[in-house]
């Protein structure tokens, strides 16, 4: 079901699946996607718990207000939640998505009961990044393009920083040698996270969808 609600000032439109009455689990997506990114997956997870796969701001159907800082994304997921009624939730992140999903953690512990961050940059400056060269592609806000893409190349010390804060117990997810991002640096920083790799690059959750279910159902389990 596709639902939409006013949240932090804006519209985010969100899909929602699974029993309302089972733990709560929410699914961040990457840059340039949206809820559909999490096709299959969402069914997975929505067998035991009440699945939310929200466009986040400036994606899909939610709304492009100009504004693009993480950290609004973070309170936009944080004020859907209390919207909804649901006091904690698993929070699995994905690339941008995983970096909402920590200052999500960050910001809002006392939402977040444990934190899957699949593929995440590291929270240092990035190099060798080409300039971004805009084109015909739709269903995201260009201007988001440019305003993540400065605040991933020179991250703000306050995220690496505020990694160490984080409690929620925490899986992070690496994609391996074909991967752009070096997470295992993010994981460090975080206390008592634990990391795994996969070897199937950045999309893992399509890429290599059986274990990728098959370990975050462990982390969750365990």
């Amino acid at each position: 079901m596709i639902r939409e609600a006013a949240v932090n000032g804006i519209k985010l439109s969100f899909r929602e699946e699974g029993d309302p009455a089972s733990p709560a689990l929410v699914l961040l997506h990457g840059r340039t996607a949206d809820h559909n990114d999490w096709n299959g997956t969402t069914q997975h997870f929505a067998a035991r718990h009440h699945v939310l796969a929200p466009d986040l701001r400036g994606h899909g159907a939610s709304e492009y207000p100009g504004s693009y800082a993480v950290a609004d994304m973070a309170d936009d997921v944080a004020e859907l939640l209390r919207h909804l009624g649901i006091d904690t939730a698993v929070v699995v992140g994905h690339s941008l998505g995983g970096v909402v999903a920590c200052l999500l953690a960050m910001r809002h512990p006392g939402l977040v009961g444990r934190l899957v961050l699949e593929d995440p940059p590291q929270p240092y400056p990035l190099e060798g990044r080409p300039p971004l060269e805009e084109d015909d592609s739709t269903g995201f806000d260009w201007r988001m393009m440019h305003e993540t893409e400065r605040q991933l190349v020179d991250p703000d010390p306050a995220w690496r920083d505020g990694l160490r804060r984080i409690t929620a117990p925490t899986l992070v997810l690496s994609g391996g040698t074909a991967s752009p991002f070096r997470s295992e640096l993010l994981a460090e920083l975080i206390p008592g996270a634990r990391l795994a790799t996969i070897e199937a690059g950045h999309l893992i959750h399509i890429s290599a969808r059986r274990e990728f279910h098959r370990t975050v159902d462990a982390f969750l389990a365990g």
